[in-house]
């Protein structure tokens, strides 16, 4: 059932067969619990190391997870089996973050004057060496819109359009937040 192997972020998964994967969404999608926990257990890691990439601290990542999931389980019955089961979550990971981050701006634009306050730096928050030099580090310290794009893009490989479709801003607004990503992560770790 779960036969054949892949590597994920350096780890090594399980990945479901994939005749043997619809069968068991479609288990699911009829309401069986231990199916959608097979699908869990297989997709787990590459969610995972998505969210940990997208958010700002561990425990954000574990709640993103957490929504994807939920959200999966919500909208199982919207898989129509014209993709693999894992390219229809990433997809659905991706846009469920998207929303997060959008609205955790929102929150945050309520609280602060300061629209500049999503800046963080690696002094203010006395980090180290070690921390200064690892990427995913670097990425948390990011402002949220800039993270995502630059995620989406040079991580994920999408296009500038596909990244302006999915977070519905211009193509221009998409290159500008990549360029922004890239010049905050560059400068983070020049430190």
């Amino acid at each position: 059932m779960l036969a054949r192997a892949r590597r994920i972020d350096g780890g090594a998964v399980t990945a479901p067969d994939p005749l043997s994967e619809m069968e068991i969404v479609r288990r699911a999608r009829a309401g069986d619990v231990a199916a959608f926990e097979q699908l869990y257990r297989a997709h787990f890691a590459a969610v995972s190391a998505l969210a940990r990439r997208m958010a700002w601290n561990t425990e954000e990542a574990t709640e993103m997870v957490q929504d994807i999931f939920v959200r999966a389980w919500e909208q199982l019955g919207s898989f129509e089996g014209r993709s693999a089961f894992g390219s229809w979550l990433h997809r659905l990971g991706v846009n469920t973050i998207l929303n997060r981050i959008e609205s955790s701006k929102r929150r945050a634009a309520h609280l602060s004057n300061d629209p500049d306050d999503d800046v963080d730096t690696f002094a203010s928050r006395g980090a180290g060496i070690d921390e200064r030099l690892d990427l995913e580090a670097a990425l948390k310290r990011i402002p949220a819109g800039a993270r995502a794009v630059f995620v989406l893009h040079d991580m994920e490989g999408y296009s500038h359009e596909e990244i302006a479709k999915l977070t519905g801003t211009a193509v221009g607004t998409a290159r500008a937040q990549l360029w922004r990503a890239r010049r905050h992560l560059m400068r983070l770790l020049d430190r």
